[in-house]
């Protein structure tokens, strides 16, 4: 799939300020760190969503589901979560995109979904609540379905506190199992819009 970017100054900081980040969300942009430790800011076109009425559970995760294997936790440890999330080979979130997401979670707006096994933390996600958007970011596991698990935690509980949008971003295979579609950036910024003034408590 080509993607295509539309990107904004670079900063150089050891933490982003957190109203630049909200306000950057507030305005459909969102930041990256790049290979050399620069942050760089993003709006594809076309924009990735989960729509929230037209999720779509697959069969097999299904079964995982009702047997109950995982027990779901909320924001219990979202600084595992993110740092799990940047132990991969190709990343872009660096030491400045982890302070910067853990000031936002101190403050009330970055969360995490936690999938649990035996005591241990087997997968998860994390994103950010804005009114009535959700952001999410990146998701990780150790363990086979954990973060789709952690996906289907957040969609209910989205569904649940009356969220409107839910923004992937880019779209994957792994996404589209689940509904994911892709918008034109200007119906993505329409969406974006109405949800964010939205009186929403994730």
């Amino acid at each position: 799939m080509q993607e295509s970017y539309a990107k904004a100054s670079t900063l150089r900081r050891a933490m982003i300020d957190p109203e630049l980040v909200l306000q950057g969300y507030r305005l459909g942009v969102f930041p990256m760190a790049m290979e050399d430790g620069t942050i760089e800011w993003f709006s594809p076109d076309p924009r990735a969503i989960l729509p929230l009425d037209a999720f779509h559970l697959p069969h097999a995760l299904r079964r995982v589901a009702r047997k109950k294997s995982f027990e779901i936790k909320i924001d219990s440890n979202f600084s595992d979560v993110i740092e799990a999330c940047a132990k991969r080979e190709d990343t872009w979130i660096n030491r400045e995109i982890i302070e910067s997401y853990m000031r936002l979670h101190d403050l009330g707006y970055a969360h995490s979904v936690e999938a649990w096994r035996e005591g241990k933390l087997a997968g998860g996600l994390y994103g950010v609540a804005v009114g009535g958007a959700f952001f999410g970011e990146s998701m990780f596991h150790r363990v086979t379905d954990a973060s789709k698990i952690a996906l289907v935690a957040l969609v209910q509980r989205l569904q649940a506190k009356k969220f409107v949008l839910l923004d992937t971003q880019w779209l994957t295979p792994h996404l589209q199992q689940f509904g994911g579609i892709e918008i034109s950036r200007s119906h993505y910024l329409r969406l974006l819009t109405r949800a964010v003034e939205l009186p929403r408590k994730f």
